[in-house]
């Protein structure tokens, strides 16, 4: 069995966003107003309460454009948040739907065909894991099985370190 982690946009990504910075398409970032679920922060994994300041801007979760570079419309609090730290849980934004896309890429952020799946969330997991366990796939994606925005990534957790012995 794979141990996953679950793993928000980087912090760096959200602080440049918070600081003035420019989307994927180099825009600034819409300002809105929460109205309720449907509004997934990709930050703290929680969803933005009605009421709330939001930013919405175009997100690409890949180091460098090519053509499997996705780029789409994602959701961070206008205001700082804490990032999702219980990596080995499924985040809260995950609770949001009943269903998700799932899609392995490989070390060269390129997507592995015939791994795309409309996954169910009590089965998240488990997929995740069966993905992971193929040599030739690095990490995965979970995107909204309705309109394939990106909501986290899975990785492989890594292995403990083990305890040199003193001997």
């Amino acid at each position: 069995m794979t141990a996953l982690r679950f793993v928000a946009m980087p912090t760096a990504d959200a602080e440049h966003l918070w600081n003035g910075g420019r989307d994927a398409y180099d825009r600034l970032p819409e300002t809105m107003v929460s109205d309720g679920p449907g509004h997934p922060c990709r930050h703290c994994l929680e969803n933005i309460d009605d009421g709330e300041k939001l930013l919405v801007f175009a997100y690409r979760p890949f180091p460098e454009l090519q053509p499997y570079a996705e780029t789409g419309p994602i959701f961070l609090h206008k205001q700082p948040c804490r990032r999702y730290a219980a990596e080995e849980i499924l985040p809260p934004v995950l609770m949001t739907s009943r269903d998700f896309i799932l899609r392995g890429y490989n070390e060269d952020n390129r997507i592995v065909y015939g791994t795309g799946a409309v996954t169910l969330v009590g089965e998240i997991a488990a997929y995740g894991e069966k993905l992971l366990a193929r040599p030739e796939i690095a990490y995965v994606h979970v995107r909204s099985a309705r309109n394939n925005c990106f909501q986290c990534r899975i990785d492989k957790a890594e292995a403990p370190a083990l305890a040199q012995s003193g001997a």
